[in-house]
């Protein structure tokens, strides 16, 4: 089977860098996919992609060294099933509130083969084509399974959360969590409350040797988070990074026809 590389790098505690993926087209996850990124993640919770879009996606990355991973919608086992069956190779499952939400979705992330509770289902479909024939052998191996933590809820069973088995780690929704602390909309990483919040979340994965992962709004945050122990850094998301460059470039040329406009 196919190695997954993030695994490979969390080893050796260096930090992965991944792709967000909210737009629907499979031209734009492969052109993602090629920047370079560790690992490119499709949004299936608050992106635009349907099931048969998303299979279409995860085939356009095949070819470039990003790990596929997939955002489910919520914590389903037949959700989870479906998109590992089309080829990816990490799950992001949002508002983990609880160890028993985080054991069920661990579970379905597993095959019950080799002593492990899993309640994942056979038939790979896909994941035998991008995986390779052994793909069922070794997928409990393989196969990364994050939780979000993004709720009160979450945060205060967080310790049980790291701690469930087969759970690789936890990933965080860092505008929903500062809403959940009461601190509005847009709070800053820098925010005290949020900041000791970012902190204790990494600092529990690293005693249990479990990923931490955030989802970051500037790369600038990103660089923070790594210097505070996240392995796994989104430094935004398609759509607000093609919306940004392009706002850049738009000003420029508007800048310099007001210039010649005020010449004459």
């Amino acid at each position: 089977m196919k190695k997954n590389r993030l695994r490979e790098l969390f080893a050796a505690d260096q930090a992965a860098f991944a792709g967000w993926m909210s737009f629907d087209s499979a031209y734009a996850a492969e052109v993602v996919a090629g920047c370079g990124f560790d690992a490119v993640v499709i949004d299936g919770q608050h992106g635009m992609a349907g099931f048969e879009t998303t299979v279409a996606m995860l085939q356009a990355m095949s070819h470039t060294p990003a790990v596929p991973m997939v955002r489910v919608s919520h914590n389903s086992l037949a959700e989870v099933n479906r998109v590992l069956d089309a080829g990816a190779y990490g799950v992001i499952c949002p508002l983990v509130n609880s160890a028993a939400e985080a054991a069920a979705f661990a579970r379905a992330c597993r095959y019950p083969l080799d002593g492990v509770e899993g309640d994942r289902s056979m038939g790979p479909a896909r994941g035998l084509t991008y995986g390779g024939a052994d793909y069922p052998q070794h997928a409990n191996a393989e196969i990364l399974a994050l939780a979000m933590i993004e709720t009160r809820a979450g945060l205060d069973a967080l310790d049980a959360i790291v701690a469930t088995p087969h759970l690789d780690g936890v990933f965080v929704g860092p505008t929903d969590l500062g809403i959940a602390l009461g601190l509005g909309v847009g709070a800053s990483h820098e925010h005290p409350v949020l900041a000791e919040a970012l902190q204790r979340i990494a600092a529990a994965c690293k005693a249990q040797g479990r990923m931490a992962g955030i989802w970051c709004a500037s790369a600038e945050m990103g660089r923070a988070m790594v210097e505070l122990g996240y392995r796994f850094v989104v430094p935004g998301h398609d759509a607000m990074c093609l919306k940004a460059e392009l706002t850049r470039r738009l000003a420029i040329l508007r800048a310099e026809s007001d210039a010649r406009e005020a010449l004459h």
